[in-house]
């Protein structure tokens, strides 16, 4: 049996789904606005969703680490898009909160978000993607688990 090298596997093949992904996602976004890219907008939602989420929970959720995160947020204040409310007893305990260019961003790019999804999707039956769900969770859950 003939071994596939590591750009063969099923693996890769994933790794390149989601980078070509994100490519789609980052052209269709800046048709609309024009600076601000996929993780700051990944920011946007999660604190549009949970305005008390840690810093550390939104690393997490999105793929980044800490420090990353840190420097997506201070470029995130100085475009206008998110400012912070600190907390004068625990700075590290300051909140951060959406402006209204950050609302009206998110208003603006809620279909994108859709075609993007609905884009990447097309073809697939609700069971096909049921099934991808179920199968990726488990190489996750192997990974985890290892």
């Amino acid at each position: 049996m003939k071994k596939k090298t590591p750009t063969g596997t099923v693996l890769y093949t994933i790794e390149q789904t989601i980078k070509e992904y994100r490519k789609i996602c980052q052209k269709n976004i800046q048709k609309i606005v024009s600076d601000i890219t996929v993780d700051q907008c990944l920011v946007l939602i999660i604190l549009n969703d949970n305005s008390n989420i840690s810093q550390i929970e939104m690393a997490r959720l999105i793929f980044k680490d800490n420090a990353s995160v840190t420097r997506i947020i201070e470029l995130m204040v100085k475009k206008d898009y998110l400012v912070r409310e600190e907390n004068e007893l625990d700075k590290r305990k300051s909140k951060l909160v959406i402006t209204e260019k950050g609302l009206h961003t998110i208003d603006l790019l809620t279909p994108v978000f859709n075609l993007n999804r609905k884009t990447a999707l097309d073809g697939l039956s609700a069971e096909e993607i049921e099934q991808l769900d179920r199968i990726l969770h488990k190489i996750i859950s192997n990974c985890k688990t290892s």
